[in-house]
This record gives C-alpha cells, structure tokens and sequence, in this order.
C-alpha cells in the first residue's frame, strides 16, 4: 500500500510541541494525520497511539465514549517521554462515518448497545482497518511499538500487518455516568482490558 505525505508543521499543544503531518490514502481519498515528538529514527520502540476519528468525543467533548480522553492521555504520555507519535485514521465510528455514527446514536438512544447499533444499520460492529498504518511508520523509520490501547485486536491487527508491537500500555481515563454501559460493552463484547486486567 502507498500512502503519500503531504506537508508538515510545528503544532504547539497545552502539553507540549509536536509536528503535525498530513498523509492522504490514494485508493480512498482519505486524509490521516500524524503527530509526532522527538527523534523516532531509533531502533527503541516509539509509544504510539493509532486514534480513529471521533468528531464527537475529541472535538465535540462528548460524554457517550472515553475517545476524547484517551486521545489527551495519550498526547501526555508521549509529551512526558519527549518521544512518540499518535497516528490519528479517519475511520470515524469505527469505520461507519459520521452520519451512520449518528444514526448509531440514535439507535442507542432508544436501547440498543453500540456494537447492535452498529450491526442494525448493516456494519460490522468495528470495521477498521490499520493497513495504512505501515507505510505511515516506516515514513518515520518506527520499526517497533509500545502501543498505547486497552483493545487486544488493535494488537493484533497491528501485528497482522507486519508491525512489531514490543508492549501494550494500558490507558486508563476514568469513566462518567454517560460512558459505563459503552465501556462495558467494550469490555464484554470487543475484548477490550479494564483496569483490572
């Protein structure tokens, strides 16, 4: 798979100062975006985060996921070690798009979990893909990863393609009255690890 650079640039955050990359895929037109700190040409694995979009709960400050969270803890983390990358997908929904994701929502509103939401309205319960994420990586020379998730299949998808995963980290970011049944079905459903796990 190729995926093509498109521009780079110093992004200062409230915890720290990344650079910015924009990455486009030329079989779907998407865009991908990477933030990256200090020297990742090193045969150390890099901490990394792969986020997949979510308009709500990153930019919109929704209470419905723990996505908006984990994406700050994870900006911390590597800002603390002064070297990372988070390659953030445009696979809003776990793959569905906004306006299925909406939809979604809706769907749950009215008392179905996420993963049957999703099901209902005719996808898979995560159809991601992590495919780009190799050639983005080795347009940084990361050859390996202490991979910042709680979800044992983005391990495993990672591995699948060819990207040696040294270490899972664990985030934990707490949960709100909104979110218990969502990471429960997380938990339950998708596999993922709790804090006592």
């Amino acid at each position: 798979m190729q995926v093509r650079y498109v521009a780079g640039a110093m992004l200062p955050t409230e915890w720290g100062n990344f650079t910015i990359h924009g990455f486009e895929d030329p079989r779907t037109g998407k865009e991908h975006v990477v933030l990256a700190m200090g020297d990742l040409d090193s045969d150390e694995p890099a901490l990394c985060r792969v986020h997949s979009e979510c308009l709500t709960g990153d930019a919109l400050f929704s209470l419905r996921c723990d996505c908006g969270p984990q994406l700050q803890y994870a900006m911390q983390q590597i800002a603390r070690e002064g070297r990372g990358l988070i390659l953030y997908l445009r696979q809003e929904g776990r793959g569905i798009g906004l306006l299925n994701k909406i939809r979604a929502y809706e769907l749950q509103d009215a008392g179905a979990d996420t993963v049957e939401a999703n099901e209902r309205l005719g996808f898979l319960a995560d159809g991601r893909e992590y495919e780009i994420c190799r050639p983005i990586l080795q347009h940084f020379c990361v050859k390996s990863l202490r991979l910042l998730t709680n979800n044992p299949a983005k391990v495993a998808g990672m591995e699948a393609i060819g990207i040696t995963v040294a270490e899972r980290v664990p985030i934990h970011t707490g949960h709100n009255l909104h979110n218990q049944a969502y990471l429960a079905v997380k938990a339950t459903k998708m596999g993922h690890m709790t804090h006592n796990d």
